[in-house]
């Protein structure tokens, strides 16, 4: 899972060629909106699933968008018990950032899923598969006016990689900034993880929990 750079909507010249003439605006006037992508993939099954978030991209929204790929995807993984998450070390979704880990915890009962968070660290994100996804995405789009949400949403999912094609998702609810655990319910939430003791930050399971 990762995060792409938000994208910029509107007649923006994006470098690139195209086979057709296209005028762009030559100045950095005001976007219309912007989007940020979010993309979770299966690099054993070559797939992908994009979102387009108009918000912020919060804890909250973070693990919302796990939620939503497992509710798609959970039908076929009835096997699966365990799930191993591959992810930079973000600010909204590193193992010290209160909401995520305890929004992560419920997803774990919520799905009855063991779930292991391992971090890639500082600079080495291109190790991570999700990001050779955006880098096709980038070079799909390339030279291409993204003026509308329609018209990113299109190459998104116009987007083909070994004959498949993303799972394309917009995601336009609001998300509020700094929600966060007091200390204390931190310290509870601590006692249903489990870190590895010389990688503390890096490598979390969280498991799940009979009632």
């Amino acid at each position: 899972m990762d995060a792409k750079v938000a994208v910029k909507v509107g007649e923006f010249d994006r470098g690139g060629k195209t086979r057709v003439t296209t005028v762009a605006l030559d100045h950095d006037f005001e976007a219309l909106t912007t989007l940020t992508p979010y993309g979770i993939f299966l690099p054993e099954y070559n797939e992908l699933y994009l979102f387009f978030v108009s918000s912020k991209l919060t804890a909250d929204c973070i693990v919302d968008l796990l939620e939503h790929w497992w509710a798609m995807v959970k039908d076929r993984f009835g096997h699966i018990h365990k799930l191993v998450i591959n992810q930079d070390n973000g600010p909204e979704n590193h193992s010290r950032r209160t909401q995520f880990m305890n929004r992560m915890v419920a997803f774990a009962q919520q799905s009855q899923l063991n779930i292991e968070l391992a971090y890639y660290p500082p600079y080495h994100s291109k190790y991570n598969p999700v990001e050779r996804t955006f880098g096709w995405l980038e070079q799909h789009w390339n030279g291409s006016l993204l003026d509308s949400v329609e018209t990113v949403l299109h190459f998104a999912e116009s987007l083909t990689f070994k004959g498949k094609n993303p799972v394309v998702k917009l995601i336009d609810k609001v998300y509020r900034n700094g929600v966060k655990l007091t200390q204390e319910a931190m310290a509870e939430l601590e006692k249903q993880i489990n870190r590895l003791p010389h990688l503390p930050k890096w490598f979390v399971e969280i498991p799940y929990q009979l009632t």
